[in-house]
């Protein structure tokens, strides 16, 4: 079978590997059928190898070359004997975490936490730009008949954008800042507005980016490079500022402008992935009452809650989408595009089988 699979930083490939042979009783065989490209994917592309194993990963066993993909739909081929949670022929979203179940956070139901956390298409045998793959009956869930194929595929990165909202409170009528207006960013816009936001306001720098971004519905768009965004959220609040900041760039800048925008006893949360060490003045939080929250990925069980609220419309994660190509080109028309800093695209969707 054809899978992409990464070897080094700038070097991706597209080749043949052997087709997966035997299930466990706890294991699914399935077919993708759309892979995103995720940032976490990028970092790999550009300076990797940082999540992928260049040693056997201690729960999965999992070692470069990896076949990537952690965003993704896929169709169930095949099931072992003690799989509840799908069946041949169901489509289905993949929850691409593996845990160990045993471990302190786990055990607390804080999957997402474990310490020795794997994860599909990252640090498994597996993964969604394959034109198989084999996944565990814990990590599936049943896209009901109203969502597509692309739809599925989003609740991954749709996901970590409502944890986000979710760790930062955001209630109905709150005024919310998010920075960076790339996909999750994006999609943390729209999940502030499922969730109520009275107002969302978008802070990105890159003006090709901004105009895509009035799609959103967000309440107004700021270049922050033109504009001083803690004054302008200033005037447009009484003064006052926004009630959580939701930073989703990984930038430094970007984290002092959501601190500096927030009002007294405000949130600020902390979703994009600094690669690099960010100055924070911790004296403006505890002058100002503020709960600095950080996230990482999401909660293990979400998947059908987030699959229903797209499904109601009021998440309408589809949005995001600014490509689709084929697997040939990945690397030319997904990797290549994603990584230029003046480009337009923010999700490109990989259309692995059909």
């Amino acid at each position: 079978m054809r899978a992409v699979r990464y070897h080094a930083a700038r070097d991706i490939r597209v080749e043949d590997v052997p087709e997966p042979s035997g299930l466990a009783s706890d294991e699914l065989l399935v077919r993708p059928r759309f892979c995103g490209i995720c940032g976490t994917d990028l970092h790999e592309y550009v300076a990797g190898p940082i999540v992928t194993p260049s040693e056997p990963h201690p729960l999965t066993g999992a070692q470069n070359p990896q076949i990537l993909g952690h965003e993704f739909s896929a169709d169930v081929i095949e099931v072992g004997d003690g799989v509840v949670n799908a069946g041949p022929g169901d489509r289905v979203a993949i929850m691409p975490l593996a845990f160990c179940g045993q471990c302190y956070f786990c055990v607390r139901g804080l999957n997402h936490l474990c310490v020795r956390m794997g994860c599909v298409g990252l640090s498994w045998a597996w993964g969604g730009l394959g034109e198989l793959a084999v996944v565990q009956d814990y990590q599936v869930a049943v896209i009901p008949d109203a969502l597509s194929y692309e739809q599925g595929a989003l609740i991954e990165p749709a996901a970590v954008a409502e944890y986000g909202v979710q760790r930062g409170g955001v209630r109905p009528g709150d005024t919310v800042l998010v920075t960076g207006g790339g996909p999750i960013g994006a999609l943390v816009v729209l999940a502030a507005q499922a969730a109520g936001a009275g107002a969302v306001y978008l802070s990105e720098p890159n003006p090709v980016r901004a105009k895509g971004a009035e799609g959103l519905g967000a309440s107004e768009i700021f270049d922050p490079r033109r504009s001083n965004v803690p004054e302008e959220l200033k005037s447009r609040t009484g003064g006052i500022g926004v009630d959580v900041a939701i930073e989703c760039s990984g930038n430094a800048r970007a984290l002092e402008d959501c601190v500096t925008s927030t009002r007294r006893a405000g949130t600020v949360v902390q979703t994009g992935l600094h690669v690099g060490p960010a100055e924070v003045h911790p004296m403006v939080w505890s002058e100002n009452d503020l709960t600095i929250v950080g996230t990482w990925c999401y909660r293990v069980y979400d998947w059908q809650r987030i699959a229903a609220l797209i499904q109601s419309g009021a998440f309408p994660v589809e949005r995001v989408i600014t490509g689709r190509i084929g697997m040939d080109e990945t690397v030319p028309g997904g990797f290549d595009v994603l990584i230029d800093p003046e480009g337009s695209a923010v999700k490109i969707l990989v259309e692995v089988g059909s």
